[in-house]
Parts: structure tokens; C-alpha cells; sequence
């Protein structure tokens, strides 16, 4: 990876810049922002804000909006999750200052106007309902739900329909106050655009945003008790979740509990779970492992579907495979080939320009840095046979694992 630079701007923003020689640009804000944040009435609120802050501001109104990139054949784009909210654009590189400037008005400006509100309502709503219809999806939400009953970081990022109704102008004028400050973002730019220019382009276009920065105010409550329920939802085959509190964005076991996962279930084709469930006894057709982290918790979580039938079988088969890694340490040969494949996987992931864009921007306003390829593998490299041992023991023991079954 190139070098980048960082600056903080007059008004408080910091700025990432990572030069890449590209005919296309990125660049856009990731907010410190999402639905943790959100007051218990207005659930879904931060993404209702992330869908209606594209409708208008004082000076634009949503039609100009949505073509402003379009007819020089960028996109604008937007996406919330539960403690982060993302507002970016990519585009030809000779339209950053146009792509800029849009970007600074509606973090700024943007005016929620009533009239805009009511029909994205809908939208939403239907969004609410498609999610609804799709048990793979949902099982995920009602999982972490249940994981973290009581606390926002629990809440459906959608929200639901009820709160929907509750989400004014007003409403979301004051959110879009409150947490799109300076000091709550980051701006985030990749491509051939020398660092000095797009400095002098955000002290430009930036200059409006003035509000003090509010901290979030986030709780997380003691751990839960282990739970195992099974859900009646009438589906054609059975999805199951198996999982637990992990850790946050900041322990230092984290990056062995990625490489865990990733030999366990992550997107190989040889994954111990894909093989066991799959490849072996073709009772499932999607098993998977996944980590999520958050700024104090996380949670890891094992997923798959099957007939109902072959539900039994298969959590014993995942019983079984995490009963392994807590007792059987790898050997060098099998350590080392699971180290080459999880850094392969994130070298591939490199390739895909908008992803590395959007880490960028996420990596710098947690960590205040972005490491390159060499400094993960170096961290990689030194995890253990006894690193991997100690986190499948702290996590995958049967005390500590959840269950939540639909069928």
C-alpha cells in the first residue's frame, strides 16, 4: 500500500488522504454515528436520516441531488450500521471538487423536508417489511437482540414501522446536528489527487460546519445469560445461529479470533465447517462464521440453514468442530497454512478499490491510523497455536455459546 497523510482541518475534521494512480476517485465522511445513538422512540433513526439527508438542503433540492454525480457518471452513496454512518461518492477524478461540494452541503445543510419525509417513510417501511420476509437476514438482528437485551446496540438498524411515523424534520435535523459535527467525522479520500489540493478543497467546502462536537453516550450492559430459543416462523428449512460476546475493536485478541474465524467459517471453500456440513454430508447449502466489533463488545456468530430434519445433526457437527479447536492445537504446518490463506483473503479484498475507501475512512476514526498489508501480516505472523487455543477456550466453550433457532 501507498503512504498516506492525515491533517486536522481549521474547523476540528480530520482528513485521510491515500493516493492511488486511478482514472477514479473516492472520497466521503464516515460519522461516529449510527444506531446506538438513537433514542429509544426513534428507533431507526440514523438510517432514516442516512436515506432522507439525499432530499434536500437549502440550496439544492432532491431532484439536483440525486443527478449532481450521476450526469458526470459518478454515484452518490450512503449506508448505516450500528455505531457508524457513511456518506460517500465515487467518481471520474476530475470531478472531486463537484463531489466535495455536494458532500459538504448535505452533512451541513441538509433541510429533511417534509414533503420528501412522508414518501421515503414508505420506502422505508417496505425495506422493514422485504427484511422481514428474509429469516437469513433477520435471524442476525434478533440474535444480536437477544445478545445484547437492553442496550440500543441490540436495536434493528431499520427500526420498525411504528417508530417511523415519529420521525419529523425536526427529528432528524436535530440528529443530523447533534452527531454530524467536525469532531465526530472523519473525511476519507483515495485517488490520484495530490494531498494538498484535497486539503485546500475541504478547508473550501468544509468551512460551514461548525458545530461542537457531542459525545455519544453509549452503554453497554453486563453480559447476558446464555440463551437458547427456538422460534416458530413456519420457514421452509431451518435457520440457526450459534454465538457470543466477543471482543471490541480494540483487544489486542481480536486479530487471532479473525484468523479463528476464518479457518472455522469464514468464505473458503474449505472452511472446517463447509467441509463438515457441506462437503462431507451435503446437509447444508450456506454455513459461515462471522466476528462483528464494536467500540466495547463484540459478537461472533455461526450461521446456517438446513431441512429441518438435518438441524440436530448439524449443531452437533458444529458442537464438534468447536470442541476440536478448544482442544487440539495446530500444527506448525497447519498454522502456517492458515496464516498464508487469511492474508491471501485480505490481499484479494485489497483489489476491490471501494472497500479499501471505505476502510480508510472507518480505520482512521476509530484508530486514528490505517495499517498497510505488511504491518497486518506482521501482526499475523506472530499469532500462536497457544493464541488460537486460548481464544477458542475464552469464546467457544459450551457455558459461554448461544443458540437461536427458527424454523
Amino acid at each position: 500500500m501507498e503512504e498516506y497523510q492525515t491533517c486536522t482541518l481549521s474547523n476540528g475534521l480530520r482528513l485521510i488522504h491515500r493516493p492511488k494512480q486511478s482514472a477514479v476517485s473516492y472520497c466521503g465522511f464516515t460519522i461516529n454515528a449510527g444506531t446506538r445513538d438513537e433514542e429509544e422512540a426513534y428507533s431507526g433513526l440514523a438510517h432514516f436520516v442516512e436515506h432522507t439527508i439525499f432530499k434536500g438542503t437549502t440550496h439544492r433540492r432532491a431532484s439536483h441531488i440525486l443527478n449532481r454525480m450521476e450526469v458526470v457518471g459518478g454515484e452518490l452513496n450512503a449506508y448505516t450500521a450500528k455505531e457508524e454512518t457513511v456518506v460517500y461518492s465515487v467518481f471520474p477524478a476530475a470531478h472531486l471538487a463537484r463531489a466535495m461540494q455536494l458532500l459538504g452541503d448535505l452533512v451541513a445543510d441538509s433541510q429533511f423536508p417534509e414533503k420528501e419525509l412522508c414518501k421515503e417513510r414508505e420506502v422505508v417501511a417496505d425495506e422493514i417489511n422485504l427484511y422481514r420476509d428474509t429469516p437469513s437476514e433477520l435471524i442476525y438482528d434478533e440474535f444480536e437482540s437477544a445478545l445484547f437485551e437492553g442496550s440500543s446496540l441490540g436495536r434493528n438498524i431499520l427500526g420498525n414501522t411504528e417508530s417511523l411515523q415519529a420521525m419529523t424534520s425536526a427529528v432528524a435535523r436535530r440528529f443530523l446536528t447533534d452527531y454530524y459535527t467536525p469532531g465526530n467525522m472523519v473525511f476519507f479520500f483515495m485517488g490520484a489527487t495530490p494531498f494538498a489540493q484535497v486539503r485546500r478543497l475541504a478547508e473550501r467546502y468544509f468551512a460551514s460546519l461548525s458545530r461542537p462536537k457531542k459525545e455519544p453516550c453509549r452503554i453497554l450492559l453486563p453480559g447476558g445469560k446464555r440463551f437458547s430459543r427456538t422460534v416458530n416462523l413456519d420457514t421452509h428449512q431451518s435457520h440457526v445461529i450459534i454465538g457470543a460476546r466477543a471482543y471490541d475493536l480494540f483487544d489486542q485478541r481480536r486479530r487471532t479470533l479473525l484468523l479463528l474465524n476464518n479457518l472455522l467459517g469464514g468464505p473458503g471453500m474449505n472452511s472446517l465447517l463447509n467441509v463438515s456440513l457441506r462437503e462431507k454430508r451435503g446437509y447444508v447449502y450456506t454455513v459461515e462464521s462471522s466476528v462483528t466489533s464494536y467500540t466495547d463488545t463484540g459478537s461472533f456468530a455461526i450461521y446456517f440453514g438446513t431441512d429441518h430434519h438435518d438441524t440436530r445433526r448439524c449443531i452437533d457437527l458444529v458442537r464438534r468442530e468447536l470442541k476440536k479447536l478448544r482442544e487440539q492445537r495446530l500444527s506448525p504446518s497447519k498454522l502456517a497454512a492458515a496464516k498464508r490463506q487469511f492474508m491471501g483473503q485480505i490481499e484479494v479484498s485489497t483489489d476491490n478499490s471501494e472497500n479499501v475507501a471505505l476502510a480508510l475512512g472507518k480505520s482512521f476514526l476509530r484508530y486514528g491510523r490505517f495499517d498497510s498489508l505488511a504491518e497486518i501480516a506482521s501482526l499475523v505472523e506472530k499469532i500462536t497455536a497457544d493464541d488460537l487455543l486460548e481464544v477458542a477456550n475464552d469464546l467457544l466453550a459450551e457455558e459461554h455459546l448461544s443458540m437461536l433457532i427458527y424454523e
